[in-house]
């Protein structure tokens, strides 16, 4: 199997939307220039993280996919010869909006939409007052340069959607996201337990895992704020780091994946092999499973 270069945006968020348009596409044409083939943009990247407070107002954010955003990625796309992975806030009809991924491949053309599915609330993470949980597939895009699925921020902490892609045959998945401090926690940095958690979805599934941040202190309107750490990185089917980006600094990130360490990685560990789906059927419940008791 061949190799490709990835990359992924990090930058922090302006106030103003084109600036954050333009910092995109500024990141994308550097990566584009050092050889990436497939780039993903982090979430919501054309705005300030809106959800760190309850505003109707915000509502009029949601664009159509066929909105300013993502007709300028597709451009991109199509100019530069690459796939490009588009994060945006999307417009499905009044009163129900995505958070959703949009992905182009290198002539332009979409290859399909995935909607978050894992709708996170809590202290400045109020998702669940501007997006209606997803309702398509786990998504695998065919691209011209490779085969990958795409994961949105909260969705990546929950192992048995990163299984779904890999059985679909994704090589890698982006994993585009919008994380940071937690603020009814000071003193706790979740950044490491973040980068471990993804990682070990890589070595279950034999796949490499992308994961793209944003960076940099967000203010919002109450006065509260969020301070994203970065350090988006690339860990390989192992579980090893390949590339990470800064802790405080916008980074374009790009990475080289050797797609036949799949293989090699997947023959070694047998981990499909030996799944045991048939007696996984204690998990298709929201409740907490009860323990059976087994008689002598």
């Amino acid at each position: 199997m061949a190799k490709v270069k990835i990359g992924m945006t990090q930058f922090a968020a302006a106030e103003r939307y084109e600036a954050n348009l333009e910092k995109a596409e500024e990141q994308i044409r550097a990566m584009a220039a050092r050889g990436a083939k497939v780039v993903c943009t982090q979430e919501l990247f054309a705005r300030r993280y809106f959800p760190q407070t309850i505003d109707y107002a915000c509502y009029g954010h949601a664009e159509r996919p066929d909105g300013q955003a993502n007709t300028l990625m597709r451009a991109l796309a199509r100019e530069l010869d690459v796939v490009i992975v588009s994060c945006y806030y999307e417009y499905a009809m009044d009163g129900v909006y995505f958070n959703s991924a949009a992905v182009f491949d290198a002539d332009g053309e979409p290859l399909g939409n995935y909607r978050k599915h894992h709708i996170p609330e809590g202290p400045r993470y109020m998702e669940k007052y501007y997006f209606t949980p997803g309702d398509s597939p786990y998504r695998v895009f065919h691209s011209k340069y490779a085969t990958f699925g795409v994961l949105i921020c909260w969705d990546e902490w929950f192992p048995e959607a990163s299984r779904i892609l890999a059985l679909k045959g994704a090589d890698f998945v982006f994993y585009p996201s919008a994380i940071g401090s937690e603020p009814d926690f000071p003193d706790l940095d979740t950044s490491q337990t973040w980068m471990d958690s993804i990682r070990g979805h890589g070595i279950h599934n034999g796949f490499y895992v992308c994961a793209c941040n944003r960076v940099g202190r967000e203010d919002a309107p109450d006065g509260g704020a969020i301070e994203f750490f970065g350090r988006s990185f690339v860990s390989d089917p192992w579980g090893n780091i390949t590339a990470e980006a800064s802790r405080t600094e916008e980074t374009a990130l790009v990475a080289e994946l050797d797609l036949g360490e799949l293989k090699r990685a997947r023959d070694i560990l047998q981990l499909h092999r030996d799944r045991r789906p048939d007696t996984y059927g204690e998990l298709l419940s929201l409740e907490r499973v009860s323990a059976t008791t087994v008689k002598p």
